[in-house]
């Protein structure tokens, strides 16, 4: 109900996904905004779409003793220069994704990483390398603060493995991550491989 919804209102495409592995009951959801009024007006709109609501009633209307979830946690996230538009980089049956949340210590050493992505160079090699990128977003509002988080994606499990080892070879990241104006951008890394459900649209 809430895809087709949200596409109306143009927000598109619409991630949704589950760990690819072990017994986790969390749903991960990616909802590209074109401007900052596309987010603030979303629930607004949403409650005034009477397809919408038909469609979803069981979900919005759950009882007290059977809730339709716990609770969620959202994250606001800026796209980089580097990379402004969300792209979807496979559509076969057997694709994962990995999200992947880069913390740093300080203001400081992030926005340094992210211009290491950006300047640097690093979204390139990701490209070069075969690494995907999904998106790249800078974190405005959300937990773990300060981090940049960016999602990239593969045909299957095999090319997520052999993307990571030709990045990890290339001549350009071994030059760039000994860069010394870049050390220390980060502080802990959260990497989660997902795989998307089938009414997910990345």
């Amino acid at each position: 109900a809430a895809i087709p919804a949200l596409n109306r209102i143009g927000i598109g495409p619409v991630g949704l996904f589950r760990m690819a592995e072990g017994e986790s009951t969390d749903v991960y959801v990616l909802l590209p905004h074109r401007s900052a009024e596309s987010l603030l007006t979303m629930t607004e709109k949403l409650g005034e779409d009477a397809e919408f609501l038909e469609a979803g009633a069981q979900f919005l209307g759950a009882p007290k003793d059977d809730p339709a979830y716990q609770r969620f946690e959202s994250s606001l996230l800026l796209a980089f220069d580097g990379h402004p538009k969300l792209a979807v980089p496979s559509k076969k049956d057997s694709r994962l994704f990995q999200l992947r949340i880069y913390e740093s210590r300080n203001m400081e050493r992030a926005q340094k990483k992210i211009e290491m992505f950006n300047a640097g160079g690093e979204i390139e090699i990701f490209h070069r390398t075969g690494l995907n990128p999904v998106f790249f977003g800078e974190a405005i509002v959300g937990s773990k603060l300060p981090n940049l988080t960016y999602m990239v994606g593969f045909d299957d499990q095999a090319a997520m493995d052999a993307g990571w080892a030709k990045f990890r070879a290339d001549p350009g990241w071994l030059k760039l991550k000994d860069d010394p104006q870049y050390k220390d951008t980060v502080s802990n890394i959260t990497n989660l491989v997902l795989r998307p459900v089938a009414c997910s649209q990345i």
